[in-house]
């Protein structure tokens, strides 16, 4: 074979090996820096991800103001829920919500998703205690909440969505486990308000939550502005026809 044959085959070989690599390479959606006081560094659509709130802090979740200070009275009436609906508490930590919507859904169920065993563990004791039998306890990973496909009407994040160390991916195992008209409900401290006595990066605006979710799949249908000091934003799951 001549030589100017042999250089033009390799030459193929290598732009065909690239090629495939290209095509077979997906770009990181996350970039990092260093990271600020309760950052993690990890950057997702230019919001610095904020640290994770432990187990250990179940007595704030559960302290006694925490109704009259968020309104949650409020939080649990403006559901877009109905007796039959199956709805997915994720980060439920000590099942603060997830115990007040179970009675709501009466006909239907509550996941109670967390990625942290001991939660997931006292959601279960406080389930068998109570008697109550339509709630779930889920223990999900950082990238999925493990929950079935296509069944679920409506996820809710309580000051949980900030924290996601993997906010694209878990969007992403979201959008699959919903039903086609399904719903996210996010409550997040208004990051439009600095008096607001929670740490910046446990805060979000309206504009960023709507900017990741879109990116994601879901458009804002609805911003409640009822609540105190929280963010009320309803998503509706896009479908791709």
């Amino acid at each position: 074979m001549q030589k100017s044959a042999i250089i033009l085959l390799l030459t193929a070989f290598f732009i065909l090996n690239f090629s495939c690599q290209a095509q077979t390479t997906t770009e990181d959606p996350y970039t990092f820096k260093n990271p600020n006081w309760d950052g993690s560094g990890k950057v997702y659509l230019g919001r610095e991800i904020s640290q994770v709130m432990g187990f250990a802090g179940k007595d704030w979740l559960e302290r006694a103001e925490r109704a009259r200070e968020e309104g949650v009275a409020d939080a649990l009436e403006n559901l877009p829920v109905t007796s039959k609906s199956v709805v997915a508490d994720i980060g439920a930590g000590s099942g603060y919500y997830t115990f007040r919507i179970a009675p709501l859904v009466s006909e239907g169920k509550v996941y109670a998703v967390d990625i942290q065993e001991e939660a997931v563990d006292y959601i279960r004791n406080r389930s068998n205690e109570l008697g109550v039998e339509n709630v779930i306890p889920v223990q999900g990973t950082e990238q999925s909440p493990n929950l079935p496909e296509g069944e679920v009407d409506l996820v809710i994040m309580v000051d949980v969505y900030h924290e996601l160390a993997y906010p694209q991916e878990m969007l992403s195992a979201i959008y699959k486990s919903l039903k086609p008209d399904g719903k996210i409900v996010l409550l997040e401290y208004k990051g439009e308000d600095p008096s607001i006595a929670i740490k910046p990066l446990h805060k979000m605006t309206e504009k960023q939550a709507k900017k990741e979710l879109k990116a994601n799949g879901f458009d804002l249908v609805e911003n409640g502005k009822f609540l105190p000091i929280q963010h009320y934003l309803i998503f509706e799951k896009v479908n791709s026809n």
